[in-house]
């Protein structure tokens, strides 16, 4: 006879949040200090009610309880303001489109970001990077955030256009993002449209930017369509399947576009920030600095350039992208709409229920990452992480819907860096103070410069123990 104890069946904690000011709810608090309410959301419950205006939301406090969710695409679809905001900008893209046609879109682009297809891509990430950095001298002050959004818009335009876009074009691109990130934030907090119907400079800013972003799009279409197909990319790939020549995927017209929109604003603000970032924080923290350099004069001595057969001894390389992740995930909230009357963590929720959950709440959980305020990329060093720690961990989400170029951001960030900071070393400027980073839509430096210097080799003997066979395989050390 069996005397197996049957699992006790977790009893999950449900509150709502104070401070709810009239009309605005929680969003006043959201749009000031973002960052400080989620961190204060976990002492009130697992699952905690809020106010996005007039609209009752649910936050999900806790990682089980995010996979819950993100797993069950079914009943927690894509929607709530995040993505009714979004798909008036995207369209019917991959990230805003809902659960029964995800699946057939996400087929048809899938390939050109696999990991076996993202090798390939080294060669022109590098070039990118090397690009930036040829135009730095030492002693420069570099503007490191618009540097790497010039560098990220390179890189996802080559991917997605070949070389459709010039670089005037390309500047202009970076800056309409620039622009459309920052107002998509408040267009989501507060969910009420009159506000953005009035005249004012930054809703003209916002209109601008967010119709020169089309006709940019559309005039790389068209063009493409009176030359010769004789390219390689994901414009191709979408103008077959719209010309019937891809089996099962019939795209309009506005599938392509709405497409290379939503891949083009997924490829460009995040990994710019990411990288940003974590220049920052390197230079803030000399020790994880000096370990970084020893392993990049290591494994690509005499300076050259990264390849992908380096990629997988890159390891502490990567370890820095993944704890800049952590510490400051450019996604760090996001919503769903329950598709129908549901239950979670016990409690009753309505069908149209907004339900959000915040990498950036996860990931600083004291009791999956100790100590969470520190930058320490020793966490992701393999044999180092915990599963729980894994769970925890989704700066690209989780599920069926979670983001398809995971690998290849990795990658970006891992070869740019690696690049980088085998030829310099950034500094901040005298006086420069660290502040609380300000959301947008995204979490990251906007402004960020820093003095430049070239650096010297360091001993190889300095590079830290690791096993690179295990470095880069699932979970977390591929984020």
């Amino acid at each position: 006879m069996s005397r197996a104890v049957p699992e006790q069946e977790r009893v999950w904690r449900t509150g709502t949040a104070p401070g709810i000011f009239p009309f605005l709810g929680h969003g006043i608090a959201l749009f000031r200090q973002p960052l400080a309410f989620l961190n204060s959301l976990p002492a009130h419950g697992d699952l905690v009610e809020l106010r996005l205006g007039p609209q009752r939301a649910w936050l999900v406090c806790h990682p089980e309880l995010t996979h819950e969710v993100l797993k069950d695409s079914r009943t927690f679809d894509k929607g709530g303001p995040l993505f009714d905001r979004l798909g008036t900008l995207m369209g019917d893209g991959l990230v805003t489109c809902r659960h029964q046609t995800h699946r057939n879109k996400r087929r048809l682009v899938q390939p050109a970001f696999r990991p076996s297809h993202v090798a390939a891509y080294t060669e022109l990430i590098t070039d990118e990077v090397e690009s930036v950095c040829r135009a730095w001298a030492p002693g420069q002050e570099v503007p490191v955030s618009e540097a790497m959004m010039a560098l990220t818009t390179r890189v996802i335009s080559r991917v997605l256009l070949s070389d459709s876009l010039d670089d005037a074009t390309s500047a202009e691109v970076r800056d309409c993002l620039t622009v459309i990130v920052r107002g998509l934030f408040v267009r989501t907090v507060v969910p009420v449209d009159a506000p953005f119907r009035l005249p004012t400079p930054a809703n003209r800013r916002y209109r601008r930017a967010v119709t020169r972003l089309h006709a940019v799009i559309d005039a790389a279409i068209a063009e493409r369509r009176r030359g010769a197909s004789c390219h390689d990319d994901v414009l191709e790939t979408l103008l077959a399947a719209a010309r019937g020549e891809v089996a099962g995927a019939a795209l309009t017209d506005q599938d392509v576009h709405d497409h290379l929109i939503t891949l083009l604003l997924t490829g460009v603000e995040a990994p710019a920030l990411c990288l940003a970032d974590a220049l920052s924080l390197l230079a803030r923290h000399p020790e994880a600095e000096r370990r970084l350099h020893a392993e990049l004069d290591a494994v690509l001595a005499g300076g050259r350039r990264p390849g992908p057969e380096d990629l997988p001894h890159l390891v502490y390389t990567r370890c820095v992208v993944s704890e800049t992740l952590r510490h400051t995930s450019p996604g760090w909230i996001f919503t769903r709409v329950a598709t129908k009357e549901t239950e979670l963590a016990g409690c009753r929720l309505p069908r149209g229920a907004t339900v959000l959950y915040s990498p950036y709440l996860l990931h600083h959980d004291p009791s999956s990452f100790p100590d969470p305020e520190r930058f320490l990329p020793d966490r992701w060093l393999p044999g180092r992480v915990t599963a729980g720690q894994r769970r925890a961990m989704m700066p690209f989400s989780a599920g069926s819907r979670k983001c398809l170029g995971d690998e290849f951001s990795m990658v970006e960030a891992t070869l740019a860096l690696a690049t980088i900071a085998g030829r310099w070393r950034l500094r901040h400027l005298p006086g420069h103070v660290e502040r609380t980073p300000r959301p947008a839509i995204t979490l990251g430096p906007r402004s960020l410069v820093m003095g430049c210097e070239p650096r010297s080799s360091m001993p190889a003997a300095a590079v830290p123990a690791t096993d690179s066979r295990t470095a880069g395989g699932n979970g977390v050390d591929t984020a």
